[in-house]
């Protein structure tokens, strides 16, 4: 199949599966895509004993990261290079050593060159530890070719 006639559906994953290879921070934390589609995306990753601070409890830097590489997944899942221009998080409750965090991230506007996306943090329990908006900026190129998304120029 050219890459023409891939579904939106396909192009997601495509586009997914060429950043993740790339993704060395969301790789070292231990992070994992469990499900993609245009716009969407649910990324996992459990609190190791090196992610927990002073209180007992998964650092927020942490689950930020968790929602903020959903994000990214999400607003990159139509090959066109996006990045973030802002966002915000609030913090619900506590991660502790050994869940299994989802951050599910919903696109809720995509116009022009940028996109709004929600993120909602779950643990195992279904309990939402925090919620997560950040807001995207479209730049030149694509996602499935390494590219220079700083600048917009190709490598």
């Amino acid at each position: 199949m050219s890459e023409s006639q891939l579904t939106p559906q396909q192009l997601a994953e495509a586009c997914a599966e060429a950043m993740f290879s790339r993704d060395h921070a969301s790789q070292g934390l231990g992070m994992r895509i469990t499900r993609i589609a245009p716009g969407y995306a649910e990324l996992t990753m459990t609190v190791r004993q090196d992610m927990v601070q002073g209180h007992g409890n998964c650092h927020g830097g942490f689950l930020f990261t968790l929602a903020d590489s959903a994000f990214a997944f999400a607003c990159n899942s139509y090959d066109e290079a996006t990045v973030g221009a802002g966002c915000s998080i609030d913090y619900l409750g506590p991660g502790q050593l050994g869940d299994v965090l989802t951050a599910t991230a919903e696109e809720r506007s995509r116009r022009g060159r940028t996109g709004i996306y929600d993120i909602t943090l779950r643990n195992q329990h279904g309990d939402t530890i925090a919620l997560f908006r950040g807001h995207s900026y479209k730049v030149r190129g694509t996602v499935r070719r390494l590219e220079n998304t700083a600048t917009g120029d190709n490598q």
